[in-house]
């Protein structure tokens, strides 16, 4: 395929996102109708596909128009191209530009201009303060490719090792020590012995540091109350040598827990619903509760622009319900672990700080965030106990 074509391509994918089909989906379906298209050219839609998703706002001004063709026109304004070389109409490419689409467009400003919705700017901003534009354009940006390494299947040194050996660079990150970033051959990540024999796995350096500030010890029974798809029941898992169980109130987000817990050599329990006060209490509760993914956006941007400030309401209320429900099951000198990949206080902070009026038997121990800007998804953790009655 032709740059051009791979942008007409493109084109008629995002059409589809804006409609409300989601954007794997989307690409799933055209690469599955387009047997034409190589690797390559896969990977450059997609990566035109969400590029124009996480800058949805910026690029539709630049553009002229909310639609598929004008977000393409409005990336290639932003990165100082003559959309006139790609919308030939010659072949694949895209029509020649129209009268009303050469015309100069008004220079996205605010909150536009760093593509975050205007009802969620302000909260956004009062959250971050002075690094909200920073953390806000570093969400326009794609995410880097983050690796855990499991430390009990092998060293630090031993995984880059082996990773160069499949042509897979990495580096260390300072977020967490068992954490690496790539820096070269992601895309070859999934078919690499060092991935699939459980050496390293996919996990956000912020995603590993939460664990990190986890006080787990030998023989501790700890219970992953939200765990998805179980990257942090792992993360614990290596950790120390603890009683690890999973639950998530949607079992099928832990199908292949059982399986990424084979390769890493690590025993983690499944928990159902029904099961969990009969086998509680545990010594320590981690709910990383849905939340905005504001935190993640460089990777899912979709949620960024179908969130609402009624959806955002409905979420904090369900983050409240969960930590009162994990409470029950934490031991009476045991820690409860709050956490989120968003960035917003109101789903952070503010969330504990309800929880702790409403339970003054409860009170923080410690609390940390980490901020897109500085490397990283955006990710919050508290650590909650009981207050300890006087003697």
């Amino acid at each position: 395929m032709t740059p051009a074509a791979r942008l007409q391509a493109a084109i008629e994918i995002l059409d589809q996102v804006l409609a409300g089909e989601p954007a794997e989906k989307a690409l799933t379906s055209w690469g599955r109708r387009s047997r034409f298209a190589g690797s390559k050219d896969r990977a450059a839609v997609r990566d035109h596909v969400f590029e124009a998703v996480r800058c949805l706002r910026s690029h539709a001004a630049l553009g002229g128009s909310r639609s598929g063709r004008g977000l393409i026109l409005g990336a290639l304004r932003e990165a100082g191209l003559d959309p006139d070389e790609f919308f030939t109409g010659q072949g694949y490419a895209p029509a020649p530009l129209t009268e009303a689409e050469q015309a100069l467009p008004a220079v996205p400003f605010g909150a536009e201009a760093v593509d975050i919705p205007d009802w969620l700017w302000p909260q956004f901003s009062a959250s971050l303060g002075e690094n909200s534009e920073a953390a806000a354009k570093a969400l326009r940006s794609r995410a880097p490719v983050h690796l855990r390494v499991n430390t009990a299947r092998g060293t630090i040194e031993n995984a880059q090792k082996a990773l160069a050996a499949e042509g897979i660079e990495t580096k260390l990150h300072s977020a967490a020590p068992t954490a690496l970033e790539v820096t070269e051959g992601a895309r070859k990540l999934r078919n690499a012995k060092p991935y699939l024999d459980g050496l390293v796995e996919l996990q956000d350096a912020a995603s590993q540091a939460v664990t990190e500030r986890l006080p787990l010890n030998d023989g501790m029974r700890v219970l992953d109350y939200c765990a998805g798809g179980g990257g942090k029941t792992l993360a614990m898992a290596a950790r120390a040598k603890i009683s690890s169980f999973a639950h998530d109130a949607d079992p099928r987000r832990m199908k292949d827990l059982p399986e990424r817990a084979t390769r890493a050599r690590a025993e983690v329990v499944l928990l159902p619903t029904e099961d969990l006060a009969r086998k509680g209490p545990f010594d320590l509760v981690l709910c990383d509760v849905p939340c905005s993914g504001s935190g993640s956006w460089r990777r899912a941007p979709e949620g960024k622009w179908r969130l609402n400030a009624e959806g955002l309401a409905n979420l904090q209320e369900i983050q409240g319900e969960i930590l009162g429900e994990a409470a029950t099951l934490t031991a009476d000198d045991g820690v409860l672990a709050y956490a989120t990949c968003s960035m917003l206080d109101v789903e952070n902070c503010e969330q504990v700080q309800r929880f702790t009026d409403e339970n003054p038997d409860w009170k923080v121990l410690d609390q940390m965030r980490w901020q897109v800007q500085d490397g990283t998804d955006g990710f919050f953790v508290a650590l909650l106990t009981r207050v300890k009655a006087d003697c």
